[in-house]
């Protein structure tokens, strides 16, 4: 990984370009690929460092900042880049902050995708089997500038987490630098042909139900908070913002939109999900305590009440089914002509990816407020993704199946069934035997014995 890679001659594996050539056909500075990935690290955490700094800088001039300096701003906003990287931080007097928005995310892991992308292509990568080198060459680096600004942001106002620092950025620019890097070099239509037929058609399957839930829970988010709109204004009223303030609420509570879409398809599973210590909402009822002065959490429906109408909670813990449904049509259309017994485990194979991708999100997508009341909040990992498993496995289990069945009954119905009479052109009637030829073909490939009728 030291050394450049050599890009092939003739057309790589995938496609690939020439690596040897930029997009204007002028050659390429030879350098080795560790330097090319530190080149990329700085420059998209240095970008995203001044994106953050920017709004800091606004709201900072904004806002009353009395005893907060320049030198402030800028451990605040390493300190939001390191949040954006999914790093918790610890309060004095508070405890350990986790619940942290999804959506900041989106920043360096768009920035991490170009930076994967200009790896591959300035760094000699002709080959899709070097791409991991080039993410590693990039996520190394870069996690080691995250560590660096985790403890230049430290101070006695936040500490941020160090393993946390160090490992989440880690992954982040693994997985987003290497998918930029493979793209660069194929198209995803030839990248998904790289994967086994049955893999790409699970994978197709759980893509498909991901994308059912997704769609319902940021349907019932939005609904839920039109319901409560009402009460939405009058947190807004109350906080005073301000017109840069405003703005600035606006962009948190729009990072914190994946959050809500992933809660909200933990409550249609079943489970629901917390905040604080002892509470609940789900389908059947919900239990809350007081909530923190956040508009977005006006959609939640205080005190003990039932969440949603009796009607409404069949139809939304029917949503799972229809999204495993889903996954499962689609892990049969997208798989070679399964046997009848087979199916169904692939489709469950998917339902199981499903609740496995789940489980993640929802893990991340809640924690604790600090070490009092609100230590739980958001959905449980582990439930979630068992009982999304369950459900959405379940259900394309059962959809993969007779679709499959379906698809073979119309294959065998096209061919002339055992001894089965066809009419001919010529209006005589053909009858087939399936077996014929067979013990001729098997006669013919056989060794000749010895015996009498092999002696001269």
């Amino acid at each position: 990984m030291t050394t450049r890679l050599a890009a092939g001659r003739g057309p790589g594996t995938g496609g690939a370009r020439d690596a040897s050539r930029g997009p204007a056909g002028v050659p390429r500075a030879d350098r080795p690929l560790v330097v090319t990935g530190a080149i990329a690290a700085c420059t998209a955490a240095g970008t995203g460092l001044v994106v953050l700094t920017m709004l800091v800088l606004a709201g900072w001039i904004a806002a009353p900042h009395a005893g907060l300096g320049l030198t402030g701003v800028l451990r605040t906003a390493a300190l939001l880049w390191l949040i954006g990287h999914h790093v918790g931080f610890s309060l004095p007097r508070t405890g350990h902050i986790g619940m942290l928005p999804l959506g900041l995310v989106l920043l360096p892991g768009a920035l991490l995708w170009r930076a994967g992308r200009w790896v591959v292509r300035t760094g000699g990568v002709g080959k899709l089997g070097h791409v991991g080198y080039a993410a590693l060459a990039l996520a190394v680096p870069y996690a080691m500038v995250s560590a660096a600004l985790a403890l230049a942001s430290g101070s006695a106002m936040a500490e941020p987490s160090l393993p946390e620092a160090v490992a989440c950025p880690f992954l982040l620019a693994l997985t987003a630098g290497g998918l930029g890097g493979a793209r660069a070099l194929a198209p995803w239509s030839e990248l998904a042909g790289l994967l086994p037929d049955r893999l790409r058609a699970v994978t197709a399957g759980a893509a498909g139900a991901l994308t059912v839930l997704v769609a319902a829970g940021s349907l019932l988010a939005a609904i839920s908070l039109a319901l409560h709109l009402g009460e939405y204004r009058a947190v807004d009223q109350s906080l005073a913002p301000g017109a840069v303030g405003a703005v600035l609420l606006l962009l948190a509570q729009a990072a914190y939109v994946p959050n809500a879409v992933t809660w909200a398809i933990s409550f249609m599973l079943g489970p629901g999900f917390a905040f604080g210590t002892g509470t609940v909402i789900a389908p059947t009822g919900s239990v809350l305590g007081s909530l923190p002065a956040f508009p977005m959490l006006a959609a939640l429906p205080p005190g003990v009440r039932p969440a949603v109408p009796a009607a409404a909670s069949v139809a939304v813990l029917l949503v799972p089914y229809l999204a495993g449904a889903f996954g499962g049509l689609l892990t049969t259309r997208a798989a070679p002509l399964l046997a009848l017994e087979i199916a169904p485990l692939w489709g469950f194979a998917s339902g199981a990816l499903t609740g496995g991708i789940l489980g993640v999100v929802a893990a991340v997508a809640g924690g604790p407020l600090g070490d009092g009341r609100l230590a739980a909040v958001g959905p449980s990992g582990w439930q979630v993704g068992v009982v999304a498993a369950l459900e959405v496995g379940v259900a394309a289990a059962v959809t993969a199946g007779l679709a499959n069945w379906l698809r073979l009954r119309k294959v065998t119905g096209e061919r002339p069934a055992p001894g089965r009479a066809v009419a001919g052109d010529d209006g005589h009637t053909i009858y087939v035997d399936p077996w014929a030829g067979t013990a001729d073909e098997g006669r013919a490939r056989a060794p000749a014995s010895p015996g009498p009728s092999s002696l001269p």
